[in-house]
């Protein structure tokens, strides 16, 4: 059967086991573990702290330590990533592979101004002038609601608010328009307001640019607002994938139940009847 674009496989991740060195010898983290990114569509990464997603990402991104052994095939629109040499890794970062930190402040040097890190990761992916990076800067900042941009790539990363540094971030990758953005947590430590807005500009760079997006989350509002399929992860292994629908009206399985269960949810008051004086 011939791939139709709307289903085209972006990342394919076969058997990916991923393993660290410790005295005892090697400790599994991820167990052999399959699922496949399509174009333009948002795959929601759920699961308990320490259930293995970031390193489940690191590995994606070939950013694990040198002590874990990463198994397994990870195909980028084809091209082989397990394994590649760290130079090449440099350009597919970025530029084929967008990644949003969980703490912004993260993800920033503090000591050069936002717009000194803005220009200098476009012009490590693109032929461009510095006059050029800057007005792509300032027009991709403009994009995502961010007021005064000339002033804003003076400033600090300190200076920022989170909200402000993840739209940042977002600006960056719709500059870069890579085929695939891992957002781990984007929304984490943001008031409502900004969670709202960090959303509309993920929804957008995938409707705008086609952009693939893996979304880690512990808001399990957030998936349901956004993915399209979900995996449920526990002790580094995928106990469930499914459509976000099935998921929340009829999960399979017991951990996934417990995670809906967990949710907070108001009590049913009791509504009083007015009395007619």
């Amino acid at each position: 059967m011939i791939e139709t674009e709307k289903s085209r496989k972006v990342l394919q991740v076969k058997g990916l086991s991923v393993k660290v060195q410790t005295d005892e010898g090697l400790l599994p983290l991820i167990h052999h573990i399959d699922f496949d990114l399509i174009q333009g569509r948002v795959l929601g990464l759920v699961g308990e702290s320490g259930c293995g997603k970031t390193v489940t990402c690191s590995s994606l991104l070939q950013l694990m330590d040198p002590n874990t052994v990463v198994e397994g095939s990870i195909r980028l629109n084809g091209r082989e990533l397990n394994g590649l040499a760290p130079q090449e890794m440099r350009r597919i970062r970025g530029k084929e592979i967008g990644f949003i930190m969980q703490n912004p402040m993260n993800a920033f040097t503090p000591v050069y101004t936002i717009g000194n890190q803005f220009i200098e990761t476009i012009r490590a992916h693109c032929n461009l002038s510095k006059k050029q990076a800057y007005d792509l800067a300032a027009a991709s900042l403009e994009s995502v609601n961010l007021p005064d941009p000339s002033g804003l790539m003076k400033l600090y990363p300190f200076q920022l608010s989170g909200g402000m540094l993840q739209r940042v971030m977002i600006a960056i990758s719709m500059c870069l328009k890579p085929s695939v953005v891992i957002a781990d947590e984007p929304t984490t430590a943001l008031d409502v307001v900004n969670q709202l807005q960090v959303l509309r500009q993920l929804e957008r760079l995938r409707s705008a640019c086609g952009t693939t997006i893996l979304l880690i989350s512990h808001d399990l509002g957030v998936i349901a607002e956004m993915a399209d399929e979900v995996i449920v992860m526990r002790h580094g292994r995928i106990v469930e994938h499914t459509n976000v629908f099935q998921l929340f009206d009829h999960p399979a399985d017991p951990y996934t139940q417990s995670l809906l269960n967990a949710r907070l949810r108001l009590p049913d008051f009791p509504v009083r009847k007015k009395t007619v004086i």
